[in-house]
């Protein structure tokens, strides 16, 4: 999944729940070098018709450009969001933006792969499918919110995985993002700058590196920054885990050494990811810490958002907001499954999904913004896929059909 937090964690809760915690318990120690889950990836399933736009003519600019919206530099406190998967077949993210704009939300969160844009050469743009989402999210009044990340092969040989690379790597990074910005001035809201760099395989297979990604960071803020001003940078959505080693470093210590790499001025917002793992929304790091069957460890809560805060603070950076990008709670009920022990039933994601937005606008304002839940299901995922779990609808085109946390979300105040 996106937020492809670490495994760790979750195999120790597995373990615990399988009658072995006397074998394997948990400790605030870094975890054994886990087995990292995949990001989604946008499917197209054989035995339904893709529908694709036939791409364009490489250009510069839309021949029209859009009358920019109001961005207020500001988020209201909180600001209720859902991740899509709007890239491969229009009528399906037609529907999906529908279900969106439906219950009540204002924004929805989109992968802009930089791969699938700019994959041919330097330069070499499809900007058709990129043109479609934002009209469509435009037409439907909602804010878009752009991740990019993965790299195309072109970059360099050496960063596999879709790593940013390094030096001239991270120059055409952001000549990539001063192209797409410019395309797109005054209609994106907010650009979040790659995806989990605490973790390996995001960050090209290579270890972690907090300074590596400051300077990523860096280019970008002022890239996208020369061609719309208005739009938001928010930084990459930091995966919770315990393990600190080759494979991954824990997001609290991400995030201190970000800082201590002068990151300071280069994003308007702090990206987060905050799965609610098995602990219900209100129970504090302290408290899940304390209890094996919630995991052990701080991250495993929701409220680790809390931790990351300090810290912002902690750095003087307090007067900025928090956004997260990706939170939810899974019910994977395949015994076979890593998720398994903190799966919880269908009814119990809709109850904890409301009371976290409940709980985030009764103590997290101001400084919480954007929530981004996942997610609206890609049309193609199947029960195999461990991201069909987090889901909040169905996969399936032309017939929607939407689980109870969907309808629990449709009528909660905001």
């Amino acid at each position: 999944m996106v937020f492809g937090f670490l495994l760790a964690g979750a195999l120790i809760g597995y373990l615990i729940f399988s009658g072995l915690s006397g074998v394997i318990g948990i400790s605030a120690s870094p975890s054994p070098t886990p087995t990292a889950t995949s990001t989604p990836v946008e499917t197209s399933s054989t035995s339904t018709p893709i529908i694709t736009p036939s791409p364009e003519t490489p250009a510069a600019s839309p021949s029209a450009t859009p009358t920019p919206y109001p961005r207020p530099a500001r988020m209201a406190s909180p600001e209720y969001g859902m991740q899509a998967f709007l890239w491969w077949r229009p009528e399906v993210g037609w529907r999906d933006l529908d279900l969106i704009r439906d219950a009540g939300f204002g924004w929805v969160k989109q992968i802009f792969a930089w791969r699938d844009i700019e994959g041919a050469g330097k330069g070499a743009y499809d900007w058709s499918r990129t043109d479609r989402i934002v009209h469509d999210a435009r037409e439907r009044g909602l804010n878009l919110l752009v991740t990019v990340f993965n790299a195309p092969d072109w970059v360099g040989v050496g960063y596999p995985g879709g790593g940013p690379g390094r030096h001239n790597g991270y120059r055409d990074f952001a000549d990539f993002l001063s192209s797409l910005s410019t395309r797109y001035r005054g209609q994106v809201r907010a650009y979040a700058i790659w995806n989990e760099p605490n973790l390996s395989r995001e960050w090209g297979n290579n270890p972690p590196n907090p300074a590596e990604y400051v300077a990523l960071l860096h280019v970008a803020y002022q890239a996208i920054k020369a061609a719309d001003p208005g739009a938001l940078v928010i930084s990459a959505g930091l995966s919770p885990t315990g393990t600190f080693d080759a494979t991954a470093m824990p997001d609290d210590a991400f995030l201190r050494r970000m800082y201590e790499a002068g990151a300071k001025p280069y994003f308007n917002v702090l990206g987060l990811h905050a799965p609610g793992y098995k602990a219900p929304p209100e129970m504090s790091p302290d408290e899940v810490a304390d209890r094996p069957e919630y995991g052990g460890q701080r991250f495993f809560a929701f409220r680790h958002v809390e931790d990351m805060r300090r810290i912002m603070e902690e750095f003087g950076d307090g007067a900025k907001q928090v956004a997260i990008l990706e939170f939810g709670w899974t019910s994977d009920p395949r015994p076979d499954s890593p998720y398994y022990w903190h799966a919880v039933s269908e009814e119990t994601k809709a109850d904890y999904l409301v009371r976290a937005y409940q709980f985030a606008q009764a103590n997290w304002a101001p400084w919480i913004g954007l929530m981004s839940l996942i997610y609206i299901t890609d049309a193609d995922w199947t029960p195999d896929d461990e991201q069909y779990w987090w889901a909040i609808t169905d996969p399936g085109y032309p017939q929607t059909q939407v689980r109870p946390a969907y309808e629990r979300l449709k009528a909660m105040p905001k």
